[in-house]
């Protein structure tokens, strides 16, 4: 059979639906189709109450923050940029840790305003620093971005010790989805909103990606489009961030493996960004579900594994081809 771009899509549909369907009879408490199917009430329970929730929030947060990974390498010109890399996840953390202290532990949306302020307004700094760089090597920008993120994950780990707050912290950074359940991860459905206008504005930002002044000869406001892109990168990793914790590398790997394959056409690419980072995360959280089964291992450990061999060959790629 010839591949073409039909069998590609009805490829990727099956695989999306069998990592799905792991991910919802997968684990510690038993859960057959057998059962839901003669109505059982504790089998539908761990259904709707934990593997439903577990699975969408899975779904969002993969295909999200690929998104926001993407969007982060147009604004700053660097395919190494993503919000693990550029210190957006580490100021989430801060005006997380900030929201424990200040803010009452009901008040889910001034939780969420407190991380993605903190997030937007500490990108924002580094991107304006970026930008007045006058040499942008390509692995200059990601270590920069990774020495600003060390800097406010010490300031966060100086106040997490003042309020008595380290432990929670350290629980919240390492990312795990076995936390999620009906009711506390509603909020992440704005990434949906989130992805839409990143794949709106796609032409607009790939042209911020080659320059301000080729942007400002389009008609673009350059400034404008590099502020939405903050922001919506921001929102989404505030998002992943108080749902359920930190999730490195999905923004740095998935976007730039779907560019070697698929090219650098972002209104293209996008969507199958957001796909691979779903079938990423999801993969990620079977094998952690199954490895000691039927304990868990927080997918942070997992991705940072993959994440971190797959930055170094990037890098080395790079590096043979630049």
């Amino acid at each position: 059979m010839a591949f073409t771009p039909r069998f590609a899509a009805s490829f990727a549909l099956v695989m999306l639906a069998f990592l799905a369907c792991s991910s919802l009879f997968i684990g510690a408490s038993e859960l057959s189709l057998h059962a839901i199917w003669q109505g059982n009430e504790q089998a539908w329970q761990i259904l709707t109450v934990s593997r439903i929730p577990r699975l969408l929030a899975i779904v969002l947060a993969g295909a999200g923050l690929s998104v926001a990974g993407l969007i982060m390498q147009q604004i700053v010109q660097n395919r190494f940029a993503s919000p693990s890399t550029t210190g957006t996840i580490d100021c989430a953390v801060l005006g997380y840790v900030a929201g424990m202290i200040f803010i009452s532990s009901d008040a889910l949306w001034l939780h969420f305003g407190s991380i993605f302020l903190c997030a937007m307004a500490g990108t924002l700094i580094l991107v304006r620093f970026i930008q007045h760089l006058q040499f942008k090597n390509a692995v200059l920008v990601p270590l920069i971005g990774i020495m600003y993120g060390n800097v406010i994950s010490a300031i966060s780990t100086f106040i997490a010790y003042k309020y008595d707050l380290v432990q929670t912290m350290a629980t919240w950074t390492l990312a795990n989805f076995a936390s999620v359940l009906q009711g506390n991860y509603e909020m992440l459905f704005l990434a949906i909103p989130a992805c839409f206008i990143a794949y709106y504005f796609a032409r607009q930002f790939s042209a911020i990606s080659v320059g301000k002044h080729f942007a400002t000869n389009l008609g673009l406001n350059y400034q404008g489009l590099v502020t939405l892109g903050v922001i919506l990168v921001a929102a989404i990793a505030a998002l992943a961030v108080m749902t359920v914790g930190v999730i490195p590398f999905i923004g740095l790997i998935v976007p730039n493996v779907v560019a070697l394959i698929m090219g650098d056409n972002l209104k293209r690419i996008l969507p199958w960004t957001a796909y691979w980072g779903v079938v990423l995360v999801l993969l990620c959280d079977v094998i952690g579900r199954i490895i000691i089964f039927p304990y868990e291992i927080p997918i942070a450990m997992i991705i940072s594994i993959i994440g971190g061999a797959l930055f170094i060959y990037l890098i080395l790629r790079d590096k043979r081809h630049g």
